[in-house]
């Protein structure tokens, strides 16, 4: 009986704890191939929902990371603007306007906002600029 009501406790804590983040994963589909991310709490993430489905194409940006320009910029006003990513990170650049997956670690860079970590398909993510067509989608 005990063990049953910490098993309870445990479960509605995690739940008030990571509840909201539990359902902010995305999708990112492309050549029969997948990416999931699991989202932030923060505003620019939130942004990045409300903009979804899309379809983007991504690049190889300075051997680093993979960048794709979003037709519209998100909302940064709730987020912390620096980061040090790390590899399988997703960010958004705030200065130009554009999503960027690292697929190395990288130095603090005032304007990047980071939204979220790939939990799935790491693999994945070197083919992703060979693609012509990325879906992004909430998962």
């Amino acid at each position: 009986m005990i063990k049953n009501f910490f098993m309870l406790l445990f479960i509605i804590s995690a739940i008030g704890v990571y509840g909201k983040n539990m359902e902010n994963k995305i999708n990112f589909k492309f050549d029969n191939k997948e990416i999931i991310v699991l989202l932030n709490n923060n505003g620019a993430a939130e942004s990045l929902l409300k903009q979804l489905p899309l379809e983007v194409k991504f690049e190889n940006y300075g051997s680093v990371e993979k960048i794709s320009y979003l037709s519209e910029r998100l909302d940064v006003s709730e987020a912390p603007n620096s980061c040090s990513p790390k590899d399988g990170d997703l960010t958004y650049y705030s200065p130009w306007g554009n999503l960027a997956f690292f697929h190395k670690d990288f130095r603090n860079s005032n304007g990047l906002i980071p939204l979220g970590k790939i939990i799935l398909g790491r693999e994945n993510l070197d083919e992703i600029d060979k693609s012509s067509v990325v879906k992004i989608e909430k998962f």
